[in-house]
């Protein structure tokens, strides 16, 4: 029994710490009604809905243009700009952590038939960096711009602007990146093999369900609709028409581990010295304040308990979308690349820490004080 715990959470670091957070938080303040309130459940519900149908994809073989069209790249340079700005560009309209959902499984089954695994971590991390980049762009490209968005009172086309200048030198960055990293192999070329197989015909009534579903879904993210518990009741019922099994693949430990971080955050953002605290340290540093709140409880939470005591709106928001760099936590959607990566290679997990935190930091450290400077510079509540 121990052996397996211990298993476990080698295989699954983030899951015990997600527990042992929320079960900290509680301590600090009693749950109650207003906790289960606070929880980000439309958030949770769209992830469940997510990585639900995508594994549907998955199963019938549905990611097969994408492979196709990948395997056509002749270099590491050309697949891996076709991956990370497939997710760079993506995140704009379907969420960062959406977009990392579709195109990091693509990513490990395209360098898989090159023979090129030692290069899957390197180019994930840019991938999660792209997501998070990528998605600033857009009021609903991520949960905190969306929730900043609305109370900003702005409208799109300025909050685009706003944020225009961090995207384009992002996209410039991580260009630079990518020809740095492979530098070594100017014009070698490489032969990725198109991995997917032909379509079964009997799949062919699950394969028209999951299509409609994930067009559904992303209806449902980018609408914004509140019907969404509605949505989720149909998603649920028509996979137990259509395949109930699988369900039994779904990320169970993701969703887990996501629920323990919202019950944290909402905890700690209930507590009345926290917040009086907050209030104090706040007001003129929220460009700061975010990136180091956002190392505790994640950007998403992080910008919702800062922006009753912020005064500077492009501070605020130009800290939540850069906060992601520094670690797993300070953006939800590196969990879900470090996730769908140690399912793929158990016992992984280190790995992927050095690499992210290496490559993220010194993307990071490139545009902390550029960010910082334009955050003084648009000082508007």
């Amino acid at each position: 029994m121990t052996n397996r715990l211990i298993t476990r959470i080698k295989k699954d670091p983030m899951l015990p710490v997600a527990i042992l957070a929320a079960l900290v938080s509680l301590i600090i303040t009693p749950p109650s009604r207003d906790l289960l309130t606070a929880i980000d459940w439309h958030t949770l519900g769209i992830l469940f809905m997510m990585l639900t149908v995508l594994e549907g994809f998955k199963q019938e073989n549905l990611f097969g243009p994408l492979l196709r069209l990948g395997a056509g790249f002749t270099t590491m340079v050309s697949l891996s700009l076709f991956l990370i700005f497939g997710v760079f560009f993506t995140s704009m309209f379907v969420t960062n952590d959406v977009s990392l959902i579709i195109f990091v499984p693509l990513t490990i089954l395209l360098f898989r038939s090159a023979g090129r695994e030692r290069d899957i971590l390197p180019v994930l991390t840019l991938e999660n960096i792209a997501a998070i980049r990528g998605s600033l762009l857009m009021p609903f490209g991520s949960p905190q711009n969306l929730f900043l968005f609305e109370r900003s009172g702005m409208s799109a086309l300025r909050f685009i602007l706003l944020m225009l200048p961090l995207c384009v030198s992002s996209g410039i960055l991580l260009v630079l990146f990518v020809l740095v990293y492979f530098r070594k192999e100017k014009g070698q070329r490489i032969e990725a093999k198109n991995p997917d197989q032909p379509l079964a015909p009997e799949g062919r009534v699950r394969r028209i369900t999951y299509i409609c579903l994930f067009v559904m879904v992303l209806a449902v993210i980018v609408s914004r609709t509140g019907y969404w518990v509605a949505s989720l009741v149909i998603f649920a019922v028509t996979i137990l028409i259509v395949n109930r099994k699988l369900l039994r693949s779904v990320d169970y430990v993701l969703l887990v581990t996501f629920l323990c971080f919202f019950v944290f955050s909402s905890s700690i953002a209930a507590n009345p010295s926290i917040s009086t605290f907050l209030q104090k340290v706040v007001t003129g540093h929220e460009y700061v304040a975010v990136i180091a709140l956002s190392q505790v409880i994640s950007n998403v939470p992080a910008s919702i308990v800062l922006y009753p005591f912020s005064e500077n709106f492009a501070g605020l928001i130009y800290g939540a979308d850069t906060a992601g760099l520094c670690s797993l936590i300070g953006s939800l959607a590196s969990i879900i690349n470090y996730r769908i990566y140690v399912r793929e290679y158990p016992g992984g997990g280190k790995a992927f820490l050095k690499v992210f935190t290496l490559v993220s930091w010194l993307f990071f450290i490139i545009v902390v004080i550029p960010g910082y400077l334009l955050a003084r510079y648009h000082v508007f509540g």
